[in-house]
């Protein structure tokens, strides 16, 4: 199991070995005539970050540029952390005016703190083990129990990430399994694992298509969370979906060599509900949550689905299958299914369904969709206070057309390309119990789920895009 982060902050008077400063507009009024000669004699000019040994002071500067953005603070601290880790200190301190101060200084160092070296023989060392926070005027118990959330939650993100960059080799579906199952037991929540022949029971047919050619069994695991006590007689219920394709190579659609990189991050929509239920589970949060994840792989042999294969999904609607690489929507199309009856009040699938949503949105940009606008304004605006980018995609009626058969009920991909992130979005609607469309959104994390170029809080690799945002949708709305 990955190792949680160990790094220690406290709400504390403390010194550090090395004293933080952020400049903001280039302004460095704050410090000493001897610092700003050493900065002007360095070439600093108020952008990124410096050490000054003489005085052991470590300069940040936010760019004017980026500073109408929402936590800026917090993705210059991330950017920062790895040159702190160089330096040879245990210890760093730095002061926040406010709470909101204090979760970017969290967030930023605990999510600029992680890198994937798990298969390195040279790890990424570093000695800082301790932060301070020195924020007098803030109310003690306040920040030390958000400095506690955000540890919970940063690590979560963490072991998300870790489960994502996993190669295929050793991430399998059985893997994943075994993981959440241990997960489950160290916190305290169910897990129960359902293999083939509860699919086959269930008459899950376009899960088990997709599943056919792999040595790796299928298998649809159903998570849950509920409080051991709590005063409220009337839980909210969370029904979070995940798509877990722990590996993809289209099927006998095969994807080009080089589309075929990254495939082992089609995991991460369910490896991101993991770490939102773990997240949950250890705030302590006052709701019932579940977590259903589709874990396979797609590949090819003797015994692959085709295109033109008619599948029969768990609602009884057929799906003609054109082109086997659109494989995740027929994953998640039962799992949705079978989502559906546990009646919840928010449902929310997670998938790195479509390349067309990176096309619309680019790399770092979640796209959201459903049928109810005030929802998705809502989870627009909670997932941007978490720090979290997205867009809202339209359902348009009109493109229902584009995904009709002939020969079936629907197809997996539309006629047209144009829209088809959107086309993919209403295609899962179709398997979403009508008493919940209302109640359902759709994440589409293609883009920002794994980057080959840092960007904020993300490293290389897996980013745990839409933890953070669902956890605090779960906060807001229970």
């Amino acid at each position: 199991m990955f190792r949680r982060n160990q790094m220690k902050i406290s709400n504390s008077h403390q010194k550090g070995e090395v004293k933080i400063l952020f400049i903001k507009d280039k302004k460095i009024s704050q410090l000493t005539k001897t610092q700003k000669d050493t900065l002007s004699l360095l070439g600093f000019e108020g952008i990124g970050n410096i050490f000054i040994p003489e005085n052991k002071t470590f300069v940040i500067g936010i760019d004017k540029s980026l500073q109408d953005f929402p936590n800026t603070l917090r993705d210059s601290l991330a950017q920062a952390i790895m040159s702190l880790k160089k330096l040879k200190i245990k210890s760093i301190s730095l002061e926040a005016q406010s709470l909101q101060e204090i979760k970017e200084i969290c967030e930023g160092i605990l999510l600029g703190n992680y890198t994937f070296d798990t298969f390195k023989n040279e790890k990424n060392k570093s000695n800082l083990k301790e932060v301070y926070i020195h924020a007098p005027t803030l109310d003690k118990k306040a920040v030390d129990s958000l400095i506690a959330q955000i540890q919970i939650i940063a690590n979560s993100v963490n072991t998300t990430r870790e489960l994502i960059n996993t190669p295929p080799m050793e991430a399998t579906p059985e893997y994943i399994v075994n993981f959440v199952k241990n997960l489950s037991k160290e916190i305290g929540f169910e897990c129960k694992v359902h293999n083939t022949q509860f699919l086959e029971k269930e008459k899950m047919g376009a899960f088990l298509a997709v599943s056919k050619a792999s040595c790796h069994n299928p298998y649809l695991v159903h998570l849950t969370y509920k409080p051991k006590t709590s005063k409220k007689s009337n839980l909210k219920k969370f029904v979070f979906v995940g798509k877990g394709l722990t590996y993809d190579c289209g099927g006998l659609s095969l994807k080009p060599s080089d589309y075929m990189t990254t495939m082992k991050a089609d995991k991460s929509g369910a490896c991101a509900v993991i770490g939102i239920v773990d997240s949950l589970a250890r705030l302590g949060i006052e709701a019932e949550i579940h977590g259903i994840l589709g874990l396979t792989e797609n590949m090819i042999g003797g015994n692959a689905y085709k295109p033109d294969d008619i599948l029969i999904a768990r609602n009884g609607k057929s799906i003609e299958v054109r082109n086997t690489d659109a494989e995740g929507r027929l994953v998640l199309a039962d799992c949705l299914s079978y989502a559906s009856d546990l009646k919840p009040d928010f449902l929310i699938d997670l998938a790195t369904l479509t390349g067309a949503c990176v096309v619309a949105l680019g790399d770092y940009t979640m796209g959201i969709m459903g049928y109810n606008p005030k929802l998705k304004e809502d989870f627009l605006k909670i997932a941007s206070s978490a720090g979290e980018l997205g867009g809202i995609l339209p359902f348009n009626p009109y493109l229902k057309k584009l995904y009709k058969s002939e020969v079936a009920d629907l197809c997996n991909i539309p006629s047209s390309r144009y829209g088809s992130a959107i086309t993919a979005g209403m295609f899962l609607g179709e398997f979403v119990a009508e008493s919940l469309l209302q109640k359902w959104l759709h994440l589409d994390i293609a883009g920002p789920a794994y980057v080959e170029k840092s960007w904020g809080v993300n490293p290389f690799g897996a980013t745990g895009a839409g933890v953070r945002a669902c956890i605090e949708f779960v906060k807001q709305k229970a």
